[in-house]
């Protein structure tokens, strides 16, 4: 019998794939011009003016709390880019922290601890069924507006300060010799990096130990103590929060009571229902996995950190993407507690300009490119733990 010959041209899947997909984005394309052309029309007969040079007036909104220099008779461009600074901030540190906390609470969540199982099952299922924006009004207008005033803070050990400003904190420094902390630690992390994947590498070829996680950390040892004796002082300083007149405090981190209230808020609702899909992934791997582990001698948290989250790992990051998406759009909620975020600044701009169309549409692409971004970056992740086949 004859042998069986792949497509050729138009027959091969790679090729019909491209096509179908070119078609899609063609017709999309053209969705998109028509109704475009469509919209402009409608303006044209309701001679409303459509474009976006207002965005270079110098007419921004007022912006509170800011990680850049602005003032409002900045244009409205640098206003758009402080908020988006300000909602690429909490969503960031949101996605990190949420994370952190879920795989916790996760975890917990199949301890064989009855009070730690039974409090983790209590914070999933009381958080996840509350509005997100019910919690964060509580956390905004229930606690931290009812803190003392500054004159009155509540001081922890740190020294850290509570009040309705918000909370202040001790925090690193930068000074002129961090640069070359930086570079050392850089290139020393990069060469202890592929020391041991090749360590690691004969190590496994050859079946011998070769202390692959050793060498690359007394490397590292060793290089932070000579950078020290050379620069002769810490990559950061620590700057303390210092209070002044016993009405206002300066250095350290400041978080305001907006921010510190929309990211916790954003956190633990976040977190509850990441923990649920650790949980459900970590259930989804096989028990007899757990007893191989067993059977070569692992100590359950080590089974687990070496046999079972890596294979689990492979069902959670999906629906922990979609979690991730979540989180950035749920930070629209900060214009309800007053924080300056995206939709805040958007918001005050549609006021000043009356011009609801354009802000629509800048709106809806940031949060799409922010999401995009999100979604490439995770979908990169997902393929490089996936299995690979031969």
């Amino acid at each position: 019998m004859p042998k069986n010959r792949k497509g050729r041209g138009w027959r091969q899947p790679w090729v019909r794939a491209w096509i179908v997909q070119g078609l899609v984005l063609l017709l999309l394309g053209v969705a998109i011009a028509y109704f475009g052309a469509n919209l402009v029309q409608n303006l044209q007969r309701l001679q409303l003016p459509f474009g976006f040079d207002f965005l270079w007036s110098r007419s921004g909104p007022s912006i509170g709390e800011t990680l850049i220099e602005y003032s409002p008779t900045d244009n409205i461009v640098r206003a758009f880019g402080v908020g988006l600074l300000n909602t690429l901030r909490v969503v960031i540190l949101g996605m990190v922290l949420a994370t952190f906390v879920g795989i916790l609470v996760g975890m917990a969540r199949l301890s064989e601890n009855w009070l730690v199982r039974k409090l983790a099952t209590i914070y999933v299922e009381t958080l996840r069924n509350f509005p997100l924006l019910l919690q964060l009004l509580f956390w905004y207008l229930a606690i931290f507006l009812k803190l003392p005033t500054f004159a009155k803070r509540i001081q922890l050990p740190g020294p850290i300060y509570l009040s309705k400003n918000g909370v202040a904190l001790p925090w690193f420094q930068t000074h002129s010799s961090t640069v070359i902390w930086m570079v050392a630690l850089g290139l020393g992390g990069a060469i202890a990096f592929f020391l041991w994947r090749f360590l690691r590498r004969q190590q496994i070829e050859q079946g011998t130990s070769t202390l692959s996680g050793l060498w690359p950390l007394l490397l590292l040892i060793s290089l932070v103590v000579l950078v020290g004796i050379f620069v002769g002082r810490p990559p950061f300083d620590l700057n303390l929060p210092q209070v002044r007149n016993n009405l206002t405090v300066s250095g350290g981190l400041q978080l305001t009571a907006e921010f510190s209230a929309l990211l916790l808020g954003l956190t633990l609702y976040t977190a509850a229902f990441i923990a649920e899909i650790v949980r459900a992934g970590i259930t989804s791997v096989s028990k007899g996995q757990w007893e191989a582990a067993t059977a070569l001698g692992l100590k359950p948290t080590l089974a687990m950190r070496f046999v079972v989250f890596p294979q689990a790992l492979r069902l959670i990051v999906p629906p922990l993407t979609s979690q991730y998406l979540n989180l950035a759009k749920n930070s629209s909620l900060a214009v309800a507690i007053g924080y300056p975020d995206i939709y805040y600044v958007a918001s005050a701009s549609l006021e000043d300009t009356g011009r609801s169309v354009e802000i629509v549409l800048i709106l809806m692409a940031i949060y799409l490119t922010i999401s995009l971004l999100i979604s490439l970056v995770m979908n990169v992740y997902n393929r490089s733990i996936q299995l690979v086949e031969r």
